[in-house]
């Protein structure tokens, strides 16, 4: 493997690498190697994210961080059909980014969930085909942050400017890493192949609902950061059962230790240094494999920026509160939504298909 090949594994890939070397010398090159990948990513996703807002406006951040994220994502997977079908797809998917969020923000809450459950629901079945992918950690968290992070105006314009040059720039991304890739399947395909007996139907209808559902109440109750619970319970609402019970208990004690090691940190540092904390959480994600870790250290941005607003206090209450209650959300949602897919196949009388 080339030194090239090997900053392109992920940090699963390159532990595994580390930990099968028995030579202490290759071990200690394949370390290096590591840190020089982390520490690209995180000078290019400054850079980026700088360059960003410096073209579209510092409150425009948030969507310089999404077309980041799609950028490193689509670089290694696909949208699971046709490749040049999937540009096209691409580019109506951050569309949709780029509009529904703030049209949700602008209509009363019950309303509002009709559209986010409407555009999340369309990118899940456009985007996740192949859940395994995982392609639905970038589209729904790119909305839910960009939802939480409404803007107006002149900004709100730039934004959209910024969305679809950044969608633009992540299709042809993917068109050129991916246009040699054999896919049978068309769009068309992944359309028919949508269905309530179908498991992936099932899962993109329940994660759909679950998250804008989650928010709605949260709103409803009254809970600042509604961002929050949704990114929790879509963190949570995985594909599959196992997965979604482990990660419910990582995700809740994960927080709690993040929260714990924010305000350690703060109580050290001084107050000049505070929005490095963001940075700081940024690289812990980059050397986890596992989500309970980048949970802890994800849970360091989210508060950076929310201690401006709430006070560091404020903002650690609000950080358990929000996430205990998404995942408690989801322990009561899920069997209702099974309960009432199970009635209405009773009503088709017709069998689940595996």
């Amino acid at each position: 493997m080339t030194v090239y090949q090997e900053l392109q594994l992920n940090q699963a890939g390159s532990k595994n690498l580390i930990r099968s070397c028995a030579d202490q010398k290759e071990k200690r090159k394949h370390i290096a190697v590591y840190l020089l990948k982390i520490s690209l990513t995180v000078a290019f996703c400054v850079i980026f994210v700088s360059v960003f807002t410096s073209l579209f406006g510092e409150e425009n951040g948030v969507a310089g961080v999404g077309v980041l994220l799609a950028l490193l994502a689509f670089r290694q997977v696909n949208l699971g059909f046709e490749t040049s079908q999937s540009v096209w797809v691409m580019i109506g998917i951050f569309g949709i980014l780029a509009v529904g969020p703030h049209m949700a923000n602008q209509v009363p809450s019950v309303v509002g969930f009709v559209i986010n459950s409407v555009c999340i629901f369309v990118m899940l079945v456009l985007g996740c085909h192949n859940v395994i992918y995982f392609n639905h950690a970038t589209f729904v968290l790119t909305y839910l942050l960009l939802y939480g992070n409404d803007v107006n105006g002149v900004v709100c314009g730039k934004r959209v400017l910024g969305l679809m040059l950044g969608g633009i720039w992540v299709a042809l991304c993917m068109y050129r890493n991916h246009r040699k890739t054999e896919c049978k399947r068309r769009l068309k395909d992944v359309l028919q192949e949508f269905c309530l007996e179908s498991t992936r139907s099932q899962w993109q209808i329940k994660l759909a609902l679950g998250v804008c559902l989650s928010m709605l109440v949260g709103e409803l109750l009254g809970l600042p950061r509604s961002m929050w619970i949704g990114i929790a319970a879509m963190s949570v609402l995985q594909p599959f059962d196992t997965d979604r019970k482990t990660k419910m208990i990582y995700r809740f004690l994960g927080t709690l230790a993040g929260c714990v090691g924010f305000m350690l940190l703060i109580q050290i540092l001084p107050e000049s240094s505070y929005g490095l904390l963001g940075i700081l959480g940024g690289i812990g994600v980059g050397f986890c494999a596992t989500y309970k870790w980048q949970t802890v250290f994800n849970a360091f941005g989210a508060l950076g920026i929310a201690m401006s607003f709430f006070g560091s206090g404020g903002s650690v209450t609000l950080r358990v509160v929000n996430n205990g209650f998404a995942v408690l959300f989801v322990i009561l949602f899920v069997p209702a939504f099974d309960w009432a897919l199970k009635q209405i196949r009773k009503l088709k009388k017709t069998p689940a298909v595996q």
